[in-house]
């Protein structure tokens, strides 16, 4: 029966994952394609700006380059992760628990970096409304996350009894 109810608690988290990396990944797109369009222009006879960086963004501050960047890589494998944790789900046997697992674990901790550029760009200021949609997202994925993957972890000791 409790290995029921964390079935439903997991697939709950899980949908939810699912729907706010893809917001991030929209975000995180939206924000690098403009930072193409309208970063530095480098041909011919022009020479390199004296701060140039490769990652310059020209909205947010010093840490959007990083933000965007692996919150980008963060969507991804987090897009990944809910698709393999929605075959642990469908199944919920201790067959499919490792993948889930694993792959749950490894989103989170790309999150946990892109969180911990989120906070210096909230430390550092200047940013736009996209951004600290983003930033929020990122902070509130962190821990819905570690919630998902404690959720199929706890449901594995149900099913052993």
């Amino acid at each position: 029966m409790a290995s029921e109810q964390m079935k439903h608690v997991a697939l709950l988290l899980l949908v939810l994952n699912f729907c706010m990396y893809v917001i991030v990944l929209g975000i995180g797109s939206w924000s690098m394609n403009r930072a193409i369009d309208h970063g530095f222009i480098i041909g011919p006879g022009f020479n390199l700006p004296a701060h140039f960086s490769p990652i310059y963004f020209p909205m947010g501050n010093a840490a959007t380059g990083f933000l965007v960047t692996f919150a980008l890589i963060a969507g991804v494998v987090g897009v990944a992760s809910a698709i393999v944790g929605l075959n642990h789900v469908r199944t919920w046997t201790g067959d499919s628990l490792p993948s889930a697992a694993s792959a749950a674990t490894i989103s989170w901790t790309l999150t946990l970096l892109a969180m911990g550029f989120a906070c210096k760009e909230i430390q550092l200021s200047i940013r736009n409304a996209r951004l600290r949609t983003m930033e929020a997202f990122l902070i509130i994925l962190s821990a819905t996350q570690l919630l998902y993957i404690a959720a199929i972890h706890g449901a594995s000791s149900f099913r052993r009894t």
